[in-house]
């Protein structure tokens, strides 16, 4: 086993093929807890409690700004709305930003990274 997948990573953006139970399953391993799925691999995410989006939680994001075009951001089981300032912060950054529902963003993740797109998500765990 890779010392990335030890600490929580991997190395390289996958699909998920299920979620919830207060995790996802992807690449043929289990991750419980929220997560980050970043160009540089997907990573365990701590939002904090209660979970919060801002420019603190989602700074790995922002350190690869450079390589994303579009952000899906999985609010849990239902939308969120972003705050004004975050949304301000992801223009700063020229990244497209989608706030929905975990399975919503997933999905949508899947599909944009089969199309080889530039994308990144943020997903809450949902139990």
């Amino acid at each position: 086993m890779s010392e990335d997948r030890v600490v929580g990573r991997l190395p390289t953006p996958a699909p998920i093929e299920s979620w919830g139970a207060g995790g996802f399953r992807f690449a043929d391993m289990s991750h419980r807890g929220s997560l980050l799925c970043l160009p540089s691999g997907m990573a365990a995410w701590d939002p904090g409690v209660p979970p919060v989006f801002d420019e603190t939680t989602l700074a790995p994001l922002f350190a690869e700004a450079a390589a994303i075009d579009i952000c899906l951001l999985g609010t849990g089981r239902t939308l969120v709305p972003l705050s004004e300032s975050l949304r301000w912060r992801f223009r700063d950054a020229r990244i497209s930003v989608e706030a929905m529902a975990t399975g919503h963003a997933l999905r949508t993740w899947n599909i944009l990274l089969g199309e080889r797109r530039r994308v990144a998500a943020a997903l809450l765990a949902v139990d």
